[in-house]
């Protein structure tokens, strides 16, 4: 008996002595600062094409030291700049989170709409109407609203572009601030959403005027003209010019028409973007307060200078290998304040973009600039034929043509009727591939694939009737300079790079899309999801 009592005390001691030693769970822990990149029109080959001339410190550092996602796309069409910042930071798709284009027609009212359009709010820091916007179209959260509500509020969350949809969407709906360029006088401005009056910091950046300084500037090369191999010629047929000039050859002056406008397609918009970034890091102490804090930066000037040089001039090489170092600075800014390990960065694009179809044509490949004027002449023709003397048409955004469907009610007009006279006349066009019924999707000539993207870029409340689909290499614009929008991979194929905490060094080919960033950061700063996500977790990150 007294045997069996001491051992009872000694295993009960020795198992007590066990749990003791055992570490109690650990709470969840998050980075200082989450950084967002998105980079306006950036195309996945570009982290390739000018690596030869990228530092060791920018594009190349988040690839060698971070997760690169090779096969990453977007999983809708049209891809836009609206609807692709906001698709990163909801985890979702335009058919969720309503964004469905930089601008629609409200199919209720028949009335256009800008993607932050809000005439609730005014304009701070500066006078007119560049301010009167918000994220009020936005049906879903974002990953930025996610992670304040997580920390009940007590995180700040700051978003910056050139473009007010491109700081306005990513920010979310709870961003402390949302900082966008206004170009009638150089400054940053936001609007009452916000706040009141913009920050002292925000004040005095404004008042350095450096965007007056950039331009007077000029542009030249970063290097010896020559020596750019991965472009054209300069001065190619296939570019645009800036307002006063008679060549699009380097060096470019910039100083005729609207000079504080013209800086948004030079690489002195990106870097005012870096710039005033910085800045806020600085100034709203991002990171230093004990919680996970975000900062959303889009980096507009790419898109600008790719729609008015196209995809092989010697100006966005320029560009790109200028955003390097800029890419350099922030990384090296986060390393002096934070550490690389306390700090979670990723970049992505918000689209790519097609080839200028004269430069393809020149090469003895396939492209065209589809005359969109004449096919809607053209189908207007026809409709009047079919059914009478009727205007039908309320407009065309998007590449889908929106129809007045109180005026085929009144007249008895068959919907299925017109598909067929309005695809007829399509047919005629030179460079048109196919005409889609939105709201018989599954019943159009589509594979799996694109049949799926234009379902997940289709609202009925915000889309059109019926989607204009043309040839591969084939789009709506002007014979300089390119575009984008369409649901082919040359538009669709974006880089996605992970860097810093927790992060391992890899590459994976497995698809991704765009669904699965914000998907991905919920689950790694333990909160919840943007509430329309739809993406999955990528697996290769680390553990958490």
């Amino acid at each position: 008996m007294k045997k069996n009592y001491l051992f009872l005390v000694l295993f009960s001691c020795l198992s007590m002595g066990v749990l003791a030693q055992k570490k109690p769970a650990s709470l969840p822990k998050r980075p200082a600062l989450v950084v967002g990149i998105v980079v306006d029109q950036m195309r996945y080959d570009y982290l390739y094409k000018y690596a030869d001339r990228y530092s060791d410190h920018g594009f190349k550092r988040l690839m060698r030291e971070g997760l690169n996602c090779q096969d990453n796309h977007y999983n809708y069409a049209p891809t836009v700049t609206a609807a692709g910042h906001t698709s990163v930071y909801t985890g979702t798709v335009p058919a969720v989170h309503g964004i469905v284009g930089n601008d629609w027609t409200d199919v209720a009212s028949g009335k256009k709409v800008y993607c932050t359009d809000d005439s609730t709010v005014v304009t701070v820091g500066t006078t007119g109407k560049t301010g009167w916007m918000s994220p009020k179209n936005l049906w879903t959260s974002t990953i930025t609203d996610q992670l304040k509500m997580a920390q009940n509020f007590r995180s700040k969350t700051i978003a910056i572009a050139l473009k007010d949809r491109g700081a306005i969407l990513p920010g979310g709906h709870t961003a402390d601030g949302a900082y966008w360029y206004d170009s009638k006088e150089g400054r940053w401005i936001t609007s009452s959403f916000y706040m009141k009056e913009l920050p002292s910091w925000v004040q005095a950046f404004n008042g350095e005027e450096r965007a007056t300084k950039y331009v007077k500037q000029g542009w030249n090369t970063l290097y010896p003209i020559q020596t750019y191999r991965q472009s054209a010629e300069d001065n190619s047929p296939f570019e645009g010019k800036f307002p006063g000039e008679k060549t699009s050859a380097f060096p470019h002056d910039l100083k005729e028409g609207n000079a504080l406008e013209v800086l948004r397609s030079t690489p002195y918009g990106n870097q005012l973007t870096k710039e005033f970034a910085l800045q806020a890091i600085d100034s709203e102490k991002l990171g230093q307060q004990g919680n996970t804090d975000f900062l959303a930066i889009s980096f507009s000037s790419t898109d600008y200078v790719g729609h008015n040089f196209g995809p092989q001039s010697i100006e966005l090489e320029d560009t790109y290998l200028r955003l390097d170092r800029d890419i350099a600075d922030i990384l090296s800014a986060l390393d002096k304040k934070f550490g690389k390990d306390q700090v979670l960065v990723f970049l992505t694009a918000d689209h790519a973009v097609a080839e200028v179809p004269g430069f393809l044509q020149s090469k003895k490949m396939p492209g065209g600039v589809f005359d969109r004027a004449k096919a809607t002449a053209d189908m207007k023709k026809a409709i009047a034929t079919a059914f009478g003397n009727v205007d039908l048409v309320v407009s065309e955004d998007n590449s889908q043509i929106y129809f007045n469907h109180a005026t085929m009610e009144r007249l008895g007009i068959d919907y299925k009727k017109l598909f067929e006279v309005v695809r007829a006349s399509y047919q005629k066009q030179e460079g048109f591939s196919e005409l889609i019924d939105l709201r018989n999707i599954k019943g159009s000539n589509l594979n799996d694939l694109y049949s799926r993207l234009v379902t997940n870029g289709y609202h009925p409340a915000r889309s059109g009737d019926f989607m204009v689909l043309l040839k591969p290499q084939w789009f709506v614009g002007s014979k300089t300079g390119t575009t984008h929008s369409t649901l082919y991979a040359y538009d669709t194929h974006v880089p996605l790079l992970f860097y810093g905490w927790k992060v391992k060094p890899n590459e994976i080919t497995a698809r991704t899309s765009i669904s699965d960033i914000s998907t991905t950061l919920a689950n790694w700063l333990t909160c919840m999801e943007p509430s329309g996500s739809i993406g999955q977790i990528i697996s290769k990150l680390g553990n958490p």
